[in-house]
């Protein structure tokens, strides 16, 4: 029968380092709490079911912001970051099972595990030269978060005695690795969501990889030319078969891209409104972002600086509505799909037909184009798909 619709999830991006209409400048909007409740708000009107909440860098902190949109708004789950190196785990199993109780069950998780070496050593993280070793810690990191959520207790404080009598009827998690030491770790309150809140983890490298296949339950990747993304797929699924193989782990796997994105009612509005959002950089901007960019160690990055080089030389256009413009200053997830509704909705599908199902979507500024966005593209997608599945069944 193919994909559902029910079964893609659309996500928006919540601008907690400012906002506007252009990048590569101060931000025209601050990140106060109005406006980004205001963001939150319009994303859940437009049919958006979860909102990714940035981290690092002048990033306010993802916990207390996820924690404030929670509380104002009703179907809207917050994707908040879990920062191994950065935060013990047991403390961060609380956290998030405490999201979970007060959002009712509406907490992800988002893994990030990498960034530049600058800005993890600012954030204090011992391995910040080290790459693969992060992604060694985060494996053993993820195995004890969710060792504490299984074990958490349910929610009833009175089964937590006082500190001197060590959690009496508590199930203890003990652990010992290469980076991390528990004994008698105890959890509360447990998630609402069963087994544990799901977890969102990027990572292009080898190591990476292999750690997502091992705990993820949605791979993230960037965009990329479909037959990349479908590459990167394909290797995933081999890990997972090796890992099948070699373990005995045999785990589903979904798979989620990050991008910008711009519809209109015309393509000549929409070229038109993505140049526009780069119409202020100067070359001090671009020269400090490309400094970024060459002293980073993650291969995603890289990858999306060989896109933006592959497609200078034919303004910027990687291919058929996808457009890496933004990237000369942006860093992440810069790629962007410009078009028409209709044309925009058929690229999304081709990423469908190659296995992604979770999509997180934003735009400049990020009120507005939340709202543009859902009322322009998603009932697009959604139709296009409601009709392949109208001729899949009349075929039979």
């Amino acid at each position: 029968m193919g994909i559902q619709p029910t079964s893609l999830e659309f996500g928006w991006y919540l601008p907690t380092t400012g906002d506007g209409k252009y990048v590569g400048v101060k931000p025209q909007r601050p990140a106060t709490a109005d406006y980004l409740i205001s963001v939150a708000q319009a994303a859940e009107r437009a049919g958006f079911t979860f909102l990714l909440i940035p981290t690092g860098g002048a990033c306010l902190d993802a916990w207390l912001v996820g924690s404030m949109i929670a509380a104002h708004t009703r179907t809207l789950k917050p994707l908040v970051a879990l920062r191994p190196g950065l935060i013990a785990p047991v403390l961060a199993a609380r956290m998030a099972g405490t999201l979970d109780v007060l959002s009712n069950g509406r907490a992800l998780i988002n893994v990030v595990t990498g960034g530049t070496p600058p800005d993890l050593e600012a954030m204090g993280d011992p391995l910040a030269y080290d790459h693969d070793a992060r992604y060694e810690r985060t494996l053993e990191f993820l195995q004890i978060v969710k060792q504490v959520w299984l074990q958490s207790s349910g929610g009833q404080g009175d089964r937590f005695l006082s500190a001197t009598e060590n959690y009496q009827g508590v199930e203890k998690v003990s652990f010992s690795g290469t980076y991390y030491e528990i004994k008698n770790g105890a959890g509360f309150p447990a998630p609402v969501q069963k087994p544990h809140p799901p977890i969102y983890f990027g990572g292009s490298s080898p190591a990476g990889k292999r750690t997502a296949a091992q705990t993820a339950d949605v791979y993230l990747m960037w965009p990329e030319p479909v037959h990349w993304i479908k590459e990167q797929i394909a290797e995933m699924e081999q890990i997972r078969h090796e890992l099948k193989q070699e373990k005995g782990i045999d785990r589903e796997l979904r798979y989620g891209l990050r991008a910008q994105v711009l519809v209109r009612e015309t393509e000549d509005e929409a070229w038109q409104e993505a140049w526009e959002i780069i119409s202020k950089v100067d070359q001090k901007a671009i020269e400090q972002a490309s400094f970024r960019f060459d002293h980073t160690d993650a291969t995603g990055q890289k990858r999306q600086v060989q896109l933006r080089e592959l497609s200078r030389d034919n303004r910027y256009v990687i291919g058929p509505n996808l457009w890496a413009g933004l990237s000369i200053v942006r860093g992440g997830g810069a790629m962007m799909l410009v078009g028409t509704p209709e044309q925009v909705a058929d690229r999304i599908l081709e990423y469908v037909d190659a296995g992604v199902t979770s999509f997180i979507l934003s735009g400049y500024p990020h009120l507005e184009e939340a709202e543009i966005t859902g009322r322009l593209l998603l009932p697009v997608v959604e139709e296009k798909l409601k009709a392949r599945q109208a001729g899949q069944v009349g075929a039979r």
